[in-house]
This record gives structure tokens, C-alpha cells and sequence, in this order.
């Protein structure tokens, strides 16, 4: 159907509020739900009644959301809240990381956007330390997988095979999860930093593996649990390393229903400016600027108000002959 796909909350923080209903919420508004949980403002409202306003002076401090493709619903824990996705097409966070980049440059935000099987990973500010050595490509991923270390000596892989190519992929995905949280846990300071972190992870092994066996395979059911499990314990580690601050999203989606492209630019392009508009058109409407606009309105009133109070008081201000002036003035005089 429509909204076969979901969109869950498995942690947040009492500042943010989301209620309890089945109310669908549009695919492509999934980032303006990011963006305004963590205290920024979107160019359209959004109408959607799942999130409440919460607590505007104190935002979260990292918000994480993992989309899961190739399976519409996971049995996920009770505790958290879910609403289905109306018409899911692909989105990115690119909107809220650019927002974070643009107003917390001077500080240390940590922006992490990864989807292992497609290779595809983007770093911006203290993330490249923290996890420069997080295992991002193919060749990466199943070598760690191999270490002692790795979770495949913990975990319960069932009828899933570690010989098998797409049974691996699925599996490496889990320990970039396990290694995202371990080595963000050498690094605590930063999740105790007033600038905001996001973590955006898109995870296709599930796929992968409906599509080798089938869905009604006993692999897909393990590979589900697993991953639900995974998915659990990843959640409550970030949530604690943000000591109770932070917002963690799934996002279970089936299929797509078209493409996402994304725009790019060589960073070899020259920074030509674009050729000069022959219609003189007007700056396109900047949305901050009703902002700006109120800032410097009530300030001006603020400032005029205090010239016209003071102004008045110096006016009508009466010493009294009782006043150190009037008395010095007295006693030179009775000297001289």
C-alpha cells in the first residue's frame, strides 16, 4: 500500500515530543521532522501532528536516523513510537548537515553520513578524527569482519553463513553500527559539546538478503531479528554516550518509488560567477529573513524608548537645594 513503509522513534529526550498516533507523515518531509526536532527552522511548515513544539531551549544533541531498505516494518520494541510513511521517495539529511556546518563552523559538530554497501560516506568537522578509522569501503568492511574483535564472535548468526558474500555485506553493516558507538565512546567530549551532532546511516544487507533467499526464507527472518536487535543495542549506546540527549530514528522502507539524484560539483571547478541575469530579477526571498527583520524592529524601539525615558528624567530632574552642588556652591561662597 501507500504507507506500507514505517518511520519509528526508538529514543528521545524528554525536550522533544512525539505523540502517540497513527498519523502518516509525507517521505519527502522526513528531513524538515530531523531539522525541526533539533531546533532548526524549514522553508515550508510542516503540518504534520506527530511532533509536538517540546522544550525550544533545549535541544537535543545528536540526532541518528538509520534507514533500513527492503522490509516495510520491523518488529521493533514496544516502547518507541511508530507512524507509517506516506509515499516514500529517497531523501537525504545533505539540508540539516549544511545547516550544522554553516552555523556551528567554529565549534566541534560531529556530521556522518554512510551507506556502506553503496561506499558512499561524508565527514564534516571533528567526525574525520573520530572515525578515520571506520571501515567505509567494500574491501574495508570485510576485513574487519574477519578480526578478532568483530562481532561475529558474539553474535548468533543462526542459518546465516560468514562464507557467504551477501550474508557478509549484511554483517559488515552491523559492525559499522558496533564500530560507530565504540569509537564515538573514545571521543565523550564531544558528545558533551553544545554543538549538534547527526548521524545518518543507510543500511541495504537486509535487501540484499531477500533477494538471495527470498523473504519468506528462514535466513530473512534471522537476518531481521538480528538486525532489530542490533538496531536496539545501537540505539541505547548512543543515547547514553549523549547521556540521555539524542534522538534515534528508523526508517524502514521496502522500496523506493523513484530514484534519488543528488547534484555534484568537481572540486576542480573553477568558481566562475554565473553569467549575468538579463532580467533583472529581485534576490530570491531569504527565510531568514522575517528573522532579521524582527531583530532589528524591536531592538530600534528598545533603543528609542530608552533615549525618550532618559531624555524626559534628565528634563525634569530637580536637585533641591539640598544637593552636593548647591551646597558646595554655598560654603565657597561664604569662604570668599
Amino acid at each position: 500500500g501507500v504507507c506500507a513503509d514505517e518511520f519509528s522513534v526508538l529514543r528521545s529526550p524528554q525536550s522533544v515530543v512525539f505523540r502517540d498516533g497513527s498519523w502518516p507523515i509525507p517521505g519527502e518531509r522526513i528531513p524538515d521532522v530531523a531539522a525541526l526536532s533539533m531546533g532548526f527552522s524549514v522553508e515550508d511548515d510542516l503540518s504534520w501532528p506527530g511532533l509536538a513544539v517540546g522544550d525550544l531551549f533545549h535541544r537535543p544533541r545528536a540526532t541518528v536516523l538509520v534507514t533500513v531498505k527492503g522490509v516495510d516494518k520491523l518488529a521493533l520494541p514496544v516502547k518507541g513510537v511508530s507512524y507509517p510513511i506516506e509515499n516514500a521517495v529517497p531523501f537525504s539529511l545533505d539540508s540539516v548537515a549544511n545547516a550544522i556546518h554553516t552555523l556551528f563552523s567554529e565549534e566541534t559538530p560531529v556530521v556522518l553520513q554512510l551507506a556502506p554497501s553503496e561506499e558512499r560516506v561524508y565527514m564534516v568537522g571533528k567526525a574525520n578524527s573520530v572515525f578515520e578509522d571506520l571501515s567505509v569501503t567494500l574491501r574495508q568492511l570485510r576485513n574487519r569482519l574477519f578480526q578478532d574483535n568483530s562481532i561475529l564472535s558474539s553474535l548468533p548468526l543462526n542459518s546465516l553463513s560468514r562464507n557467504n558474500e551477501v550474508d557478509l555485506l549484511f554483517l559488515s553493516e552491523l559492525q559499522v553500527l558496533h564500530d560507530i558507538a565504540s569509537l564515538l565512546s573514545r571521543h565523550k567530549h564531544l558528545a558533551k559539546d553544545h554543538s549538534p551532532d547527526l548521524y545518518s546511516l543507510e543500511l541495504a544487507g537486509l535487501e540484499e538478503v531477500g533477494k538471495r533467499y527470498g523473504e519468506d526464507s528462514q535466513q530473512f527472518k534471522d537476518a531481521s531479528q538480528i538486525l532489530v536487535d542490533s538496531l536496539q543495542k545501537f540505539a541505547d549506546e548512543m543515547f547514553n554516550l549523549y547521556s540521555g540527549n539524542a534522538v534515534v530514528e528508523v526508517v524502514a522502507v521496502k522500496t523506493f518509488n523513484s530514484p534519488l539524484t543528488r547534484k555534484t560539483r568537481s572540486i576542480l571547478q573553477s568558481s566562475q560567477s554565473e553569467t549575468e541575469n538579463p532580467y533583472n530579477l529581485a534576490y530570491p526571498y531569504n527565510y531568514n529573513y522575517s528573522v532579521i527583520f524582527n531583530i532589528i524592529l524591536w531592538m530600534m524601539i528598545g533603543l528609542a524608548l530608552a533615549v525618550i525615558v532618559i531624555s524626559y528624567n534628565l528634563w525634569n530632574m530637580d536637585p533641591g537645594y539640598d544637593s552636593i552642588i548647591y551646597r558646595m556652591t554655598n560654603q565657597k561662597i561664604r569662604m570668599d
